[in-house]
């Protein structure tokens, strides 16, 4: 049986709404008004043990709703969820006791106390042994990098530093399933690095199951062997990134730098993607135009000083699956 079996998911809100202005607003105290949201709609994927899934979709597609149904925080309308046999809802003290979470935006930490203290109260509420929590402390601290900063309040930290600190707190008690909603939101490229590197880690060495959900397409990039996109509360896709890269955009790249100025290219099946000084990144099919024979055709044209072939950025992967299936911002 999956470790996490999700089966027609569905769940809905009721959002007030009234009109702008001030008059508006003393209309919404006589007559409130209000229109139903379906979050998610017939949602069903499973995760075996072990593996490092990519959830990612537009904003209001269901990405956080799946995962606070996930972990126990929000009940659906309808359909099976299914968490190490557990129903996350029904059974919340012993699921989350297996289940670390981490929230973008949210803290788990206390704020105006130092990290080591809200280290040593999470050992408490989670009942973790201790030597098995000093251990697991020290071994995430060093990871982490966090010696610098356990004396710190909360509050004081930079964001890159409480992301790290958020996610040595989900992991002090040792879970065998991670939810990472949104962790690298807002952090530099080193914190983000560091933050990568963890989760690798912790997936391959430790066996954690992971879902991460991200607008960082690098993330995915790096880290997820399994890709779902959702887009209006429905799965729209569900397979290794490398087979959605390669079904919903099969073209190459082809960057070039000439000798002198940028030539113009008429070429069947090519297209000039970018133009600037003296090189040129060309999009093509090499079903139709090998990427050989373009080479040879460039180099034997002009004088050609440097060539790098390579496939779009996954951001416009993505960015051209929604539009196929009509999946943008909600």
């Amino acid at each position: 049986m999956p470790q996490i079996l999700v089966e027609d998911l569905a769940k809905t809100y009721r959002v007030a709404e009234r009109d702008p202005g001030l008059l508006g607003a003393v209309k919404g105290l006589v007559h409130r008004r209000h229109r139903t949201v379906q979050a998610l709609r017939d949602v069903s994927f499973s995760l075996e043990a072990g593996e490092l899934l990519g959830f990612i979709g537009p904003n209001g597609a269901g990405k956080s709703t799946t995962i606070k149904i996930l972990s126990g925080i929000l009940k659906p309308d309808a359909g099976t969820v299914l968490v190490n046999g557990r129903v996350p809802f029904n059974d919340r003290i012993a699921h989350v006791s297996k289940i670390g979470v981490v929230f973008g935006q949210r803290t788990q930490l206390w704020w105006d106390l130092p990290v080591s203290e809200g280290f040593d109260l999470l050992a408490d509420i989670y009942r973790v042994e201790p030597a098995r929590y000093r251990a697991n402390r020290d071994e995430l601290v060093a990871l982490l990098r966090l010696e610098r900063v356990l004396d710190q309040p909360v509050r004081q930290l930079s964001l890159g530093q409480r992301m790290r600190a958020e996610i040595a707190a989900a992991l002090l008690h040792e879970p065998d399933i991670l939810f990472l909603d949104e962790p690298t939101i807002g952090l530099d490229a080193p914190s983000k690095l560091a933050v990568r590197e963890v989760v690798r880690r912790l997936n391959r060495e430790r066996g954690v199951t992971v879902l991460l959900t991200t607008h960082d397409m690098h993330d995915i990039e790096a880290l997820a062997q399994r890709v779902i996109v959702i887009g209006h509360g429905q799965v729209l896709a569900d397979s290794p990134f490398e087979t959605l890269r390669a079904n919903v955009l099969a073209e190459r790249r082809l960057v070039v730098d000439f000798a002198h100025a940028a030539p113009e290219i008429v070429m069947a099946g090519v297209e000039v993607r970018r133009r600037q000084g003296q090189t040129l990144e060309l999009a093509f099919d090499p079903a139709r135009t090998p990427t050989p024979n373009l080479i040879a055709a460039l180099a034997a044209a002009h004088e050609v000083i440097d060539i790098h072939v390579g496939e779009p950025a996954i951001e416009e992967v993505i960015a051209r699956f929604y539009d196929l299936h009509g999946a943008g911002e909600a």
